[in-house]
C-alpha cells in the first residue's frame, strides 16, 4: 500500500508539469534511483540529513562490489565525508530512448539556484550548461554547469520539453519505479515546493518542465575560514633569525649580498641520508644591479592540520573545528632591498614557488626586480617540497669569514618507502585516500602562509634592533604556477594581504593535469586503479581517451569505449578536491568576499598556449571570479613568431631571466608585479607598452582552446 501510494504521489508530481494531451509514448528521463547512473545526477537522493553540516546534509553514495571495484570504494569513502556535491559538477541525465542532442541548450536544460542553505542568497539565479556529450550506448546526456556554482547552496536541475527525441517530438515526463516513489514521498514537500517555485520564476520561456533533480553543493571555505580566524586570534612568538651555525657557535642568519661568495644547497634526496649538492643562483639577484642589499633566513612555527598520511581530517562544516595535528617548524628566506628602510618597514611580497620547485628556485629570479621597486621578497617551501628535512644551506662568505650552515627547510618525505625523497613527495595524500591528492597539501601551504602573514603582523625584526623591518600594512602576494594556485586560494581567505598577482595559475588540478604536460600522471592514476580504467592500447600502458569536450564547442557524440567511466572518475576526483581548487576560491577575491574580508586588487598573469597549466584552466578562474578585466595575457605565440629561440612552452615566462630571447618578457612581467605592489595595487602597467606581446587586459573572448605551439 505504501509503495502504491508513493508511486501515485510521484507520478502526480510529474503529470502536473505538462498538459495531459502532451503525454504520449515518447522518450523520457529515467528515474531509477537504485543507482546514480540511472537517474539524473547529482541528486540529494544520495545524501543523508546531518545538522552539523552547513548544508544540513552529507553525501551517501552507494558502494559497488568492493572486492572488485576496490578503487571506487576507496574514493566513495572519501566522498561520503563531504557535505554536498561539487560546485563544478559533471551532470548526467539518462533517457529511455534516443534524443536529438542539438535540441539541448541552456534554454531547454538549465539549473536554478534555490538559495544558500544558511542565508538564501542567490535565489533565482539561472545557470546554463556547457561541454555537452551524448552517449548513445547508455542513452545518457552529459554536461557541466556553464559557471561555477555557489557553495552550500541548493540547485534545481531542470529539463524541459524543449528537448526533442530522435524523431523530433518533445520528450515527456518520466516514470518512477517503486523505490523512486518511496524516495519522492520521503522528500515530497521539498520537491513540490522547489518545483512550484521554479515554475513561478517563469524561467522556461514557455516550455514545460518534464524532469528535475534537486541537489545541494558542498561547502568550500569553512575549514580555511575557521583556521584563519584561529591564526588571527593568536599571538605567536616572533620569528627567530638565530638559525645559523658556525664553528664558533650560533649566529644571526643575515648576510649583506656583497659578503656572500656563494650558497651551497645540500638537498636531502634519500633516507640513508643522501644529498645532492648545488649552488643557489646568486647572480639572479643582480638583474637590477644593486637592488638587493641583504639575504636573511629565519624560522617560525606553524600549526599543522595534516595527519602523517597527508590529509586534513573531515570536520562538520557548520559546528566542527579543524583540529591541529602537530606543529611545523618552517624556514623562511627573505631578500631585503637596498636603500633606506621606509618608515614602518619594507613593503613585502610573499612569493610562492611552483610544483617541483622550491624557495631556492623561482623566488630568486623575481627578487631583484621587486627590490628595485622597494619590495622585500619573503618565501617558504611548499608542503612536500625542498627535499628532506636534513638538507642544509652553507653560506660561503668573503674575506675568510667562517661558513654559516642553516637548515634548508625541506618538507619532503619518503612517502612510498623506497628510500628516495622525490621533489614533490609528501605533497599529496597517501593511499587509501589518494582521491584527495594535493587538496590538503595546498590548504596546509595556505595555512603556513597565513601563519607567516601573522608573523609579519606581530613584527619581524631581521637585524635584532627591536624595530620591525617589514610593514604589516603592506603585505602582498605573488606566486608562479603551483604558487599561483595556492596563492589564489590564499587571496580568497586571508584578509591581511592587500593585493596579489598569481602567475600561470589554473584549476582544478585534475583539469590542469588532464589537459597539459602532467597528463601521463593522470594515465598512471587510471592504470593503477583496481580495476584499471585505461582504454587505449599503447606501449606506454598509460594512454587514455576520456573524450571530454572543451567549452563552447558543439555537442560530442561519444564513440569511445570506457570514456564515460574515465570522465566519471575524473569528476569524482575534482569533486573531492574542490576545497583545494583555486577556481572555487576565485569569487572570494573580489566578486563575493568572505565575511570580514575586503575585495582585493589583483592581476592574473597567464600565457597563450601554456602547455603545463593550459589556458582553459586559467580562464576557469577568471570566469569564476569575474576577473577577466584583471588578466594580463602574454602572447607567446607572437613572441615565438618574432624569435624562434623563445620557448614554445611559455609556462615559466615570468622566471625565464636566463633565456636570452625571453629575458625581456620575464623582466617586463616582473616589473608589472613590482609596480602594482609599489602602488598598493593602484597601477597596472603594460609590460611592453604599445607592443603586441602583452594584452593588458586580455582581449575577449577568453581563450578556451589549448593553442599549443607544436
Amino acid at each position: 500500500m505504501l509503495a502504491f501510494r508513493a508511486r501515485r504521489l510521484a507520478v502526480a508530481i510529474a503529470f502536473s508539469l505538462v498538459p495531459l494531451a502532451a503525454l504520449a509514448d515518447n522518450v523520457s528521463v529515467r528515474f531509477d534511483f537504485s543507482d546514480p547512473a540511472t537517474a539524473p545526477f547529482p541528486t540529494d537522493r544520495f545524501t543523508v540529513r546531518d545538522s552539523s553540516q552547513a548544508t544540513f546534509r552529507r553525501v551517501s553514495l552507494p558502494k559497488p562490489d568492493c572486492a572488485v571495484r576496490v578503487s571506487d570504494c576507496q574514493d566513495i569513502d572519501v566522498i561520503n565525508t563531504l557535505d554536498g556535491f561539487s560546485t563544478q559538477p559533471r551532470i548526467t541525465v539518462p533517457f529511455d530512448g534516443d534524443i536529438d542532442v542539438t535540441s539541448v541548450n541552456s534554454n531547454t536544460v538549465f539549473l536554478v539556484n534555490l538559495g544558500d542553505t544558511l542565508t538564501l542568497a542567490g535565489v533565482g539565479h539561472k545557470v546554463g550548461i556547457n561541454q555537452l556529450l551524448w552517449d548513445p550506448a547508455t542513452q545518457t546526456l552529459v554536461f557541466e554547469s556553464d559557471e561555477l556554482l555557489a557553495e552550500h547552496s541548493r540547485y534545481l536541475l531542470v529539463v524541459t520539453d524543449g528537448v526533442r527525441d530522435a524523431s523530433g517530438k518533445p520528450i515527456v515526463p518520466g516514470h518512477f519505479d517503486g523505490e523512486a516513489a518511496v524516495a519522492f514521498e520521503r522528500d515530497l514537500s521539498d520537491y513540490r515546493r522547489d518545483l512550484r517555485d521554479a515554475l513561478r520564476m517563469r524561467l522556461t520561456g514557455g516550455q514545460k518542465i518534464v524532469a528535475a533533480s534537486l541537489f545541494t553543493t558542498q561547502t568550500i571555505s569553512a575549514d580555511l575560514q575557521k583556521i584563519a580566524q584561529q591564526i588571527k586570534q593568536s599571538t605567536p612568538p616572533a620569528a627567530d633569525f638565530i638559525v645559523g651555525a658556525t664553528a664558533g657557535g650560533p649566529v644571526r642568519a643575515l648576510f649583506p649580498l656583497t659578503s656572500v661568495a656563494g650558497i651551497q644547497f645540500n638537498r636531502q634526496i634519500g633516507t640513508a641520508p643522501t644529498f645532492s649538492a648545488s649552488f643557489l643562483p646568486t647572480p639572479a639577484l643582480n638583474v637590477v644591479p644593486g637592488s638587493v642589499a641583504q639575504i636573511a633566513y629565519g624560522k617560525f612555527h606553524s600549526p599543522d592540520y595534516e595527519t602523517a598520511a597527508k590529509y586534513i581530517p573531515a570536520t562538520p562544516t557548520l559546528s566542527g573545528h579543524p583540529a591541529v595535528q602537530g606543529t611545523n617548524e618552517l624556514t623562511f628566506q627573505l631578500f631585503i632591498p637596498a636603500g633606506a628602510k621606509p618608515a614602518g618597514g619594507w613593503p613585502v611580497a610573499i612569493f610562492g614557488h611552483g610544483f617541483g620547485d622550491s624557495m631556492y628556485g623561482a623566488p630568486w629570479t623575481v627578487a631583484s626586480v621587486f627590490a628595485s621597486q622597494g619590495i622585500a621578497t619573503l618565501t617558504i617551501n611548499v608542503v612536500g617540497h625542498g627535499g628532506g628535512p636534513l638538507g642544509t644551506l652553507t653560506v660561503l662568505l668573503n674575506g675568510g669569514a667562517l661558513p654559516v650552515v642553516i637548515n634548508a627547510g625541506g618538507r619532503g618525505i619518503d612517502q612510498d618507502g623506497n628510500g628516495n625523497i622525490d621533489s614533490t613527495e609528501g605533497s599529496s595524500a597517501a593511499p587509501p585516500r589518494t582521491a584527495i591528492a594535493s587538496r590538503d597539501g595546498l590548504r596546509q601551504t595556505v595555512i603556513d602562509i597565513m601563519q607567516l602573514v601573522r608573523e609579519v603582523e606581530v613584527g619581524i625584526d631581521v637585524d635584532g634592533d627591536g624595530v620591525p623591518d617589514l610593514n604589516a600594512q603592506r603585505i602582498y602576494y605573488s606566486g608562479q604556477s603551483f604558487g599561483g594556485i595556492y596563492g589564489t586560494i590564499l587571496l580568497g581567505v586571508e584578509p591581511s594581504i592587500k593585493a596579489g598577482v598569481p602567475n600561470v595559475a589554473g584549476g582544478s588540478i585534475v583539469e590542469v593535469a588532464r589537459l597539459g604536460g602532467f597528463r601521463p600522471l593522470v594515465g598512471i592514476g587510471l592504470a593503477t586503479r583496481i580495476p584499471s580504467l585505461i582504454n587505449v592500447s599503447d606501449p606506454s600502458g598509460i594512454a587514455f581517451n576520456e573524450n571530454i569536450p572543451l567549452r563552447n564547442l558543439p555537442p560530442v557524440i561519444n564513440n569511445v569505449a570506457g570514456a564515460l567511466e574515465i570522465a566519471r572518475d575524473l569528476d569524482r576526483l575534482e569533486w573531492v578536491q574542490q576545497a583545494g581548487n583555486p577556481v572555487a576560491y576565485a569569487p572570494f577575491i573580489r566578486k563575493q568576499p568572505l565575511a570580514g574580508n575586503a575585495a582585493k586588487p589583483v592581476i592574473f598573469q597567464f600565457a597563450k598556449g601554456d602547455k603545463t597549466v593550459p589556458n582553459p584552466t586559467t580562464t576557469a578562474i577568471l570566469r569564476a571570479g569575474d576577473l577577466a578585466d584583471r588578466a594580463t595575457l602574454f602572447r607567446n605565440d607572437l613572441a615565438f613568431l618574432n624569435n624562434a629561440a623563445v620557448p614554445k612552452n611559455p609556462h615559466t615566462f615570468l622566471s625565464n631571466i636566463g633565456v636570452a630571447a625571453a629575458a625581456n618578457y620575464a623582466v617586463g612581467a616582473q616589473q608589472q608585479i613590482a609596480v602594482f605592489f609599489a602602488t598598493h595595487g593602484g597601477v597596472t602597467i603594460d609590460p611592453d607598452g604599445p607592443g603586441p606581446f602583452f594584452e593588458v587586459p586580455v582581449v575577449l573572448p577568453l581563450p578556451e582552446t589549448l593553442s599549443f605551439i607544436p
